[in-house]
């Protein structure tokens, strides 16, 4: 395959994933959450509380995963074109998806301990500062979408492509 296919099929996989996984996921994950109406009302123990919020981890992970799919497709392009001053976007984008990833962990993770149904205190107060986190995601999430997005941009646009990458052209044309 060509680069220029290689980029192609880079910016078929970057552009959805990006809208569908970054602006459309985190609906999708907050409908699957535990914390939901149903689930909290039903948890009486420390043990049950505790146990839901352990079930969350596997969501936790599947989210990052779905999540990483633009900033892997920006580390992707970086081995194919190059480029020292993109290269150091590149990792920034990724500082900022760890710190989002943490940040998004703690939160979910913390938010199933509190959903206490019963206004019943199971857990220590300091898990109430992770409502805060949302706060603080939006933060880091907005330069990482407006980095991503012009990298993305950047990288799947023509303009950047090489004489050796472009198609030759007919000679029968006039």
């Amino acid at each position: 395959m060509t680069r220029l296919a290689v980029r192609a099929l880079l910016a078929v996989v970057f552009w959805p994933s990006l809208f569908f996984f970054w602006f459309l996921g985190p609906f999708v994950f907050l409908l699957l959450s535990t914390t939901s109406s149903e689930i909290c009302p039903r948890l009486e123990t420390r043990a049950e509380f505790l146990a839901a919020a352990n079930g969350t981890i596997p969501m936790i992970a599947v989210q990052n995963l779905v999540y990483a799919v633009p900033i892997l497709c920006l580390v992707l392009w970086e081995r194919l074109l190059p480029e020292p001053a993109r290269a150091r976007h590149i990792v920034t984008c990724v500082k900022l998806f760890a710190a989002t990833v943490v940040i998004g962990a703690l939160w979910a993770y913390g938010s199933s301990l509190m959903c206490d149904g019963y206004g019943r205190p199971f857990f220590s107060p300091l898990w109430q500062w992770t409502s805060y986190l949302p706060l603080v995601g939006i933060v880091i999430n907005v330069p990482i979408y407006v980095l991503t997005f012009s990298l993305g941009r950047t990288y799947s646009t023509p303009e950047d492509v090489s004489a050796g990458d472009a198609a030759q052209p007919d000679r029968n044309v006039p």
